[in-house]
């Protein structure tokens, strides 16, 4: 069996494979203070439904693949290792430059991010390379130690080292943390530049360094938490670990590039999605992810998300490392909604998983998204997260009535229906700020809707959108821990060479691959994966004179390059820069600013992404009726079992379609199909 587990802001969701191909899915509440509490819980809900102890279910786990929130959640509540930071002499305040960059450019007293390593614990290091890695001062070894003493003294538990041009040559960092571990050998930390983000430029590399010297402590004892639970409840193989260029990775690797966790869980769903569109046929489409929390956009084309290599931006802090272009806001089932001057806001707080929506009885006070779902009718009130759940109607609507209904002057089914726009618009704007940095075309995408939320609101962001296509895969709940289970083992490394095109050495160029290709092979080498399973592509990264970000343009010569490759290198680059950014200068020389590595190790994909059922007229699985509210008034609404529909079954709108933890919503006029894939496939105003 095969477990991908993906922690949230509300809940954890978990997707179990079984070895015939069975996908069962579950969920539990997020539990922030630790969360290997609710992981743990979790794989015993999973051991109960296929009648196992816990003992034996982990016992019989082939993979355990996991997607967490730790680095994110160290960000967002800035509450990592207190750092330091030791730098090259003059670059002591790089990092509060940020390279003119503000948010808020046309407010001057917006406040600098809060400091990850305050002043004090800046410290000047003498020494000096060039850009080509010759040593122009050699290391002050003295007052290294002194600041390492200064940095202890300060509290300081983890450190990092960012010293010029590093990443051509590292002696001196690779020294420095000699040094640091003979004056504190009980550091929990210390994140060389030149390994974190072995490229230029300067403040892109100190913040990248810093923010992974951070979030690594945390990342360290929360999978050291976990691996040992794992190995109490008799798990014995490795567990993997998703980063946010959408590849897995064991937790040793993970720890030394902690910062590559940012937003790794996302990360999950989009993977997920590729494969389920793919086997649909929908190769362009945008991935929503509505949860509890948050809403998750991510495009994909011709069946690749987007990538973004420059220019990352996360909690403030600059991550100079590839992420899959996921952009989050704050619209989730628990967005809180209030009334501010007059005025309806719908999150970007939320109520999380304790104390939750109101209708959940959990304690909670404020009305949410959830709540005026349970009022329009979308939500069952008896059978509600796998029959778990009773939901407050009465309890939600007086919620909506004093939080929105009152101070606005509007029923309370009006006031719930303004909810539900207002976070609908929410994230239909969300989506068109990410198709459109991209030059699509929403009308022209399908979109696939997962998470808790997602089936219930597709419907009204397709209307807005334009979308005619909606694709909700039956095991949306879950979704992202479904994609954990379908993503590859990727490693993705980089060298620095800055020269121009011309005087490329090209030896030194086949030195840089072989090296990387020897390094990945290494960190591959535990997964003992078939030499088959496993690629490699080879890139140069390159610009114009000038430009402050490079492309990645394939070399598939490889180790073989030769001088003649590279007139060949410099056309690819023009093509790829001319189908890109829209314009190549194909007169002028470019220029090399390093080389990369990808190398994908290819893991095992369900035959299936969903348990279907047997029933083909979808009139047999009708299990009742209820008022829903679509905007012009109730209507009555058949309500189907969706775990009795099986491939072919087709159902027109008004329909709900209830699966377990979520409800696939179908206004007047949408039609659905299930396909063979365990997908509904929705033809919008049809």
């Amino acid at each position: 069996m095969r477990v991908g587990i993906d922690v949230g802001g509300t809940f954890t969701d978990l997707i179990c494979v079984t070895p015939d191909g069975e996908v069962i899915l579950d969920k539990t509440p997020t539990t922030p203070a630790d969360q290997s509490v609710g992981v743990m819980t979790g794989l015993q809900l999973l051991a109960d439904r296929v009648g196992l102890s816990l003992a034996d279910f982990c016992r019989q786990l082939e993979a355990l693949v996991h997607g967490t929130t730790t680095a994110d959640n160290t960000m967002i509540e800035m509450n990592g290792a207190p750092t330091g930071l030791l730098v090259t002499e003059g670059h002591r305040d790089e990092i509060e430059m940020r390279r003119v960059h503000k948010e808020e450019i046309w407010d001057p007293s917006y406040p600098p991010p809060e400091p990850i390593a305050r002043r004090r614990c800046r410290i000047p290091i003498p020494e000096r390379l060039d850009f080509e890695g010759n040593v122009v001062k050699v290391l002050d070894e003295d007052a290294v130690r002194r600041g390492v003493q200064r940095l202890q003294k300060l509290g300081c538990r983890s450190i990092a080292v960012v010293f010029l041009h590093s990443f051509t040559n590292p002696v001196h960092e690779l020294r420095a943390r000699e040094l640091v571990l003979e004056e504190f050998p009980d550091v929990e930390h210390i994140s060389l530049s030149h390994e974190v983000m072995p490229k230029a430029p300067e403040y892109e590399r100190t913040s990248t360094t810093l923010v992974n010297a951070y979030v690594a402590p945390r990342i360290a004892a929360y999978t050291g938490q976990l691996t040992d639970k794992l190995r109490s409840a008799g798990y014995g193989g490795q567990m993997l670990i998703m980063q946010s260029t959408g590849g897995v990775m064991p937790p040793d690797y993970v720890a030394r590039r902690a910062v590559s966790l940012l937003a790794s869980g996302p990360t999950g769903g989009v993977m997920g999605a590729a494969v389920a569109a793919a086997r649909s046929g929908a190769p362009d489409f945008v991935a929503v992810d509505m949860g509890g929390t948050s809403y998750d956009v991510c495009l994909v084309r011709g069946g690749r998300p987007e990538i973004k290599t420059d220019w990352n931006w996360r909690y403030r802090y600059y991550i100079g490392q590839p992420m899959v272009d996921v952009e989050s806001v704050g619209a989730g089932g628990g967005s809180i909604a209030h009334v501010r001057q007059g005025a309806l806001l719908v999150g970007p707080e939320s109520a999380g998983s304790q104390p939750g929506p109101v209708c959940y009885g959990r304690g909670g006070t404020r009305a949410t998204v959830t709540d005026a779902d349970v009022v329009l009718g979308y939500l069952p009130v008896d059978n509600f997260a796998g029959g778990r759940m009773t939901l407050d109607v009465d309890a939600a609507r007086a919620a909506i009535q004093r939080d929105v209904a009152e101070p606005l002057g509007l029923d309370v089914i009006e006031a719930a229906w303004g909810v539900e726009r207002i976070v609908n618009a929410n994230m239909a704007n969300a989506v068109r700020k990410v198709v459109a940095q991209y030059g699509a075309d929403a009308r022209e995408l399908a979109m696939i809707a997962y998470g808790g939320n997602g089936a219930v609101h597709a419907w009204a962001q397709a209307r807005e959108l334009g979308v005619r296509r909606i694709l909700v895969p039956k095991a949306a709940p879950a979704f992202s821990a479904l994609g954990l289970l379908v993503a590859d083992y990727l490693i993705d490394l980089t060298r620095a060479y800055v020269v121009p095109l011309s005087r490329v050495d090209v030896s030194r160029v086949v030195h840089l691959f072989a090296e990387m290709l020897d390094e990945a092979d290494k960190e591959l080498a535990p997964a003992t994966l078939d030499p088959a399973d496993v690629s490699r592509e080879l890139y140069a990264l390159m610009c114009y004179p000038g430009q402050n970000f490079d492309m990645s343009v394939p070399v598939p010569e490889g180790t073989e390059l030769s001088d003649p490759n590279l007139l060949d290198l410099a056309g690819r680059f023009h093509d790829l820069h001319e189908s890109d950014r829209g314009f190549a200068f194909r007169g002028q020389q470019p220029l090399l600013r390093g080389v990369r590595l990808i190398a994908k190790g290819t893991t095992p994909k369900p035959p299936t992404l969903a348990h279907v059922g047997d029933v083909t007229d979808a009139s047999a699985a009708v299990k009742g009726r209820r008022p829903v509210f679509f905007g012009e008034g109730f209507v009555d609404t058949p309500v189907f079992d969706g775990a009795r529909l099986g491939p072919g079954a087709t159902i027109a709108g008004p329909a709900l379609v209830e699966e377990p933890f979520t409800v696939v919503v179908l206004p007047p006029g949408d039609r659905a199909i299930l396909d063979r894939h365990g997908n509904y496939d929705i033809i919008v105003g049809s």
